[in-house]
């Protein structure tokens, strides 16, 4: 163990005995996406902390970072506009509100518009 890690360890209870060994958790457990069927996503619109742009969030989704880029990418895509998919949500430029959840709904989804 090096010495460089004395943050992932704040916190620690350490014992006196000379031969215990701390050991770290792995709290990085993939998570499961689940089926696009069992999916509930929420499609919104926000204005807040982007300069007054608009833009459309995609929130909601379970699974992994690698399927929630895929969707991002996808919707992007048959949207023709930019975005991002990070932190369990998909940002696309633009008011495009009916057009990302008719597209979610024809994928499987089950999707609804938000405010």
């Amino acid at each position: 163990m090096s010495d460089s890690d004395w943050k992932k360890r704040l916190g620690v209870v350490y014992s006196t005995n000379p031969d215990f060994q701390y050991t770290m958790e792995d709290t990085q457990a993939q998570a499961e996406t689940l089926p696009p069927s069992r999916q509930k996503l929420t499609v919104t619109i926000d204005r807040r902390q982007r300069a007054g742009k608009q833009v459309t969030l995609v929130s909601g989704f379970v699974g992994s970072d690698e399927d929630l880029k895929a969707l991002g990418k996808t919707l992007k895509t048959r949207c023709g506009v930019g975005g991002t998919a990070k932190d369990g949500e998909i940002t696309i430029q633009g008011d495009l509100r009916d057009k990302v959840t008719t597209l979610l709904q024809e994928m499987g989804y089950k999707a609804k518009r938000g405010n």
